[in-house]
């Protein structure tokens, strides 16, 4: 069963902030919204804050191979 998003989240950053969410979501083949969310459950889950359950076809991070 698909996760309905019914909450809107609106922030500012610095472009520097912006272009490393960017880069990190290309890494993972994700939107920002996707790398957003996952980045937000991963830290909330690393500190035991309450509420940060895993999210159903929430994608886990992809391993990247460095070509030289």
């Amino acid at each position: 069963m698909a996760v309905t998003k019914t909450e809107v989240v609106s922030v500012r950053v610095p472009p520097d902030v912006k272009a490393a969410l960017v880069a990190a979501a290309g890494l993972e083949r994700r939107s920002l919204a996707s790398m957003v969310e996952f980045m937000v459950m991963d830290y909330c889950t690393r500190r035991g804050i309450a509420g940060a359950k895993s999210i159903g076809g929430t994608k886990g991070p992809r391993k990247t191979t460095q070509i030289d």
